[in-house]
């Protein structure tokens, strides 16, 4: 088993559902959730794009997925990890959006957010030590010779070789694509995600994802907020009165399938 430390909004967001649709899967409750219906591209096309992300589910990674050290267990990590996030603070992105990451399409932030940034080193410098080391397999799968000087000791360091100054924050939505299909997948998305985006987006929590067996779907195991809980239930109070002056929370579209209800 593999564990890994993400963001990934709450079920009930909006762009929650939206994104669960897109990818055809649920991150909460493992199972499928039926396509969205647009006009310019079949539910194939859909399925075939969205193969890569689908396995990990909607998330923006924080510390990579990774085995635990022989003299750690899930309990350790768990424990750990409550006591982490009550020590940090609730953050916001004033502006995410669709942008190429590598050869895909995601969500990212428009303008680099630095505290988000530290955010993800913090988890990596604190959990490194439930970590295994890698083993020569998984380095290899790697490619490090592709690997940047930075990268290579990332990778040697700290597992992964896009960290600290090589960290992007980013919550993937297709897999790697060639320019046609780049372009084709372009203003569908816009459609489906940017009416999502007006809002900026609040990490206010880091959720532990597992990957039960080599290439199985990452799916959420527990998710756990940021900050003391006396300071998240004012800051709940005060997110639901500025909701009710302003909107409520649109539906999710009539053509985004239904979130299924977890386990």
């Amino acid at each position: 088993m593999r564990y890994a430390i993400c963001f990934t909004p709450p079920m009930s967001d909006p762009l929650s559902a939206v994104a669960a649709s897109w990818l055809g899967r649920s991150v909460y409750s493992g199972e499928p959730v039926e396509f969205p219906s647009i006009g310019a591209l079949s539910v194939s096309e859909i399925a075939f794009h969205t193969a890569v992300p689908r396995r990990f589910g909607f998330h923006a990674t924080i510390m990579a997925p990774f085995h635990l050290a022989p003299e750690t267990d899930e309990v350790q990590l768990l424990k750990a990890l409550m006591h982490f996030t009550t020590v940090e603070a609730p953050l916001t992105v004033e502006r995410m959006e669709l942008a190429r990451i590598g050869q895909c399409w995601g969500l990212a932030p428009q303008v680099h957010c630095h505290s988000v940034h530290l955010l993800a080193a913090r988890v990596v410098q604190a959990f490194d030590r439930f970590r295994a080391p890698l083993s020569e397999e998984e380095v290899e799968r790697t490619d490090p010779d592709r690997l940047t000087a930075p990268q290579f000791a990332n990778l040697h360091r700290w597992g992964d070789p896009f960290v600290m100054d090589e960290y992007r924050f980013n919550l993937k939505l297709t897999g790697p694509l060639n320019a046609a299909a780049e372009r084709r997948l372009e203003t569908p998305l816009r459609g489906l995600f940017e009416p999502r985006l007006a809002e900026p987006l609040v990490v206010d929590s880091l959720a532990l994802f597992v990957e039960q067996d080599a290439g199985a779907p990452l799916r959420v195991h527990s998710q756990h907020p940021l900050g003391k809980i006396s300071a998240r239930q004012r800051g709940d109070r005060a997110r639901r009165t500025r909701t009710e002056l302003r909107h409520p929370v649109d539906p999710l579209p009539r053509t985004a399938g239904p979130l299924l209800t977890p386990r």
